[in-house]
């Protein structure tokens, strides 16, 4: 699996099948009870983005999708099944849910709510007209409002077929994604009597939803995890942190997404660079980090790393097989203007970022709650701050079968104003996927970043080690005393 922009998936023409609730199933899922589990944190803040920007007549683009490639004509009704089945496999996919006097409310219908008929929409012949029509199937159909949050569909051909999946992100998230597309393949070859593994058992998200509030409760202000949070913030005046160098916006500016895609490493280099950070006493998540730091300090002259990380929650149940929003959010820092060469931050890095998972512990919402009564934060609680994300997808469970080694990964593309990069490990290289303003002064700065940071890389995995430049010159960092997004 890759992650890519949506714009570069142009699968060969073909038949376009689409998969929706039947009639029966439709009417279950309008009348579905509602359910007193809360959405999780994570959810309760994206529905609520979502329904104001419904509100204001927004295109809706907060969905993710995958897709991947399947040998053999398609079989319409064995799909059907293995849809009925997927649904069945994860409680939280037989949800919707509704704002009402500005409190989500679930909506839960019951197991016979998994029924699914094929429709025939025509021919597909021209990619623009694809992307426009997937695009279209996206942000009407996979929306947390109504069932199913989630668009299947089929691009078929003779002896081959696109199989590609959208869902609202309310009902996942990346690694759900990256498992989703095995999953579906892997039942669907079961239906059509092929070999495949039965899927291991999914726990429900609704458990999760319930668990994370009830872990939330146990955090107070002084708890080490909050206490951390804070320190980490004060040293950076109560801002989050953002890109370090001009995206040519101005303060609290946005710009629509440009989706940026950069090879860093092959295979061979990868391992070198794997090594050179364990001869550094550090991980290769770390290793990301140290050369990403060093990276800051060489183009912008930021003496500390500071950035915030996603980190998987899985660990908390039976979630390794399930779909849903499993993750948290925790700040990454530690000094590199002390250090002489790459070995010195890595082990600074590993330090930083093995904090950054004990800090991770605490549901970042109950932290954003006492960073905002003791004014740590004050207004930046309304900010997102620039993410650095790195995922080894080699480790997941369809790595090595022909669905997952053919997928693509992709999300929607709204607007922003950083310059987030997902930095990603798999069998053939490292490579990594920002989202960046599309202005021309963002196209300038993050080619310059992305290739400073491919340069450093490079030199590690070659050397073993890298010496940091003190003649560098130095970048003012963008907004520099304004709230970035």
């Amino acid at each position: 699996m890759i992650i890519t922009a949506m714009g570069s998936w142009n699968p060969a023409p073909g038949r376009l099948l689409e998969w929706h609730p039947t009639p029966a199933a439709e009417a279950i899922a309008a009348a579905a009870p509602v359910d007193s589990t809360p959405p999780s944190f994570l959810q309760e803040d994206h529905l609520k983005a979502a329904w104001a920007a419904r509100e204001r007549g927004d295109v809706h683009t907060a969905y993710t999708g995958v897709a991947t490639e399947i040998d053999g004509d398609v079989d319409t009704a064995a799909m059907s099944r293995a849809l009925a089945a997927y649904v069945l496999r994860h409680e939280g996919l037989r949800c919707w849910f509704e704002i009402e006097d500005g409190a989500v409310v679930r909506r839960l219908a019951p197991p016979e709510v998994a029924g699914f008929d094929v429709l025939d929409a025509g021919e597909s012949a021209d990619p623009d007209q694809f992307q426009r029509y997937v695009r279209q199937r996206f942000s009407t159909e996979a929306t947390a409002e109504v069932w199913p949050g989630f668009a299947v569909g089929v691009v078929a051909r003779s002896g081959s077929f696109t199989l590609y999946y959208g869902a609202d992100h309310a009902f996942t998230d990346g690694g759900s994604q990256a498992l989703v597309i095995s999953e579906l393949a892997d039942l669907y070859a079961l239906e059509t009597g092929g070999a495949a593994p039965e899927p291991a058992r999914a726990g429900s998200h609704l458990t999760y939803a319930a668990d994370e509030r009830a872990r939330a409760a146990t955090f107070g202000p002084d708890s080490p995890e909050i206490t951390a949070w804070r320190d980490i913030f004060t040293r950076h005046d109560g801002l989050m942190p953002r890109f370090p160098l001009d995206l040519g916006l101005a303060p609290g500016e946005r710009a629509p997404v440009r989706i940026v895609e950069r090879h860093l490493l092959d295979a061979g280099s990868t391992s070198a660079f794997d090594a050179a950070c364990k001869a550094a006493g550090a991980r290769m998540s770390s290793g990301i980090f140290a050369a990403v730091g060093i990276t800051d300090f060489e183009l912008a002259g930021n003496s500390e790393y500071f950035g915030i990380t996603v980190l998987s929650t899985r660990h908390h149940g039976d979630y390794g097989q399930s779909q849903g929003w499993f993750v948290n959010f925790a700040p990454v820092a530690f000094e590199v203007a002390g250090s002489a060469a790459f070995s010195d931050v890595a082990a600074l890095a590993h330090k930083g970022f093995e904090q950054a998972k004990q800090i991770a512990e605490a549901p970042v919402h109950a932290v954003l709650g006492a960073l905002a009564t003791d004014g740590t934060l004050s207004s930046e609680l309304a900010v997102s701050p620039n993410m650095l994300s790195y995922i080894d997808f080699r480790w997941f469970p369809g790595v090595g079968r022909d669905a997952d080694t053919r997928a693509k990964h992709f999300t929607g593309e709204g607007s922003t104003s950083n310059a987030s990069m997902w930095i990603n490990r798999d069998g053939e290289h490292l490579y990594l996927v920002a989202q960046t303003p599309d202005t021309d002064t963002a196209a300038e700065s993050v080619e310059r970043y992305h290739s400073h940071l491919a340069q450093v890389l490079d030199t590690i995995a070659r050397e073993g080690d890298y010496t940091l430049s003190r003649g560098t010159l130095v970048q003012e960092p963008a907004g520099a005393g304004h709230l970035d997004h």
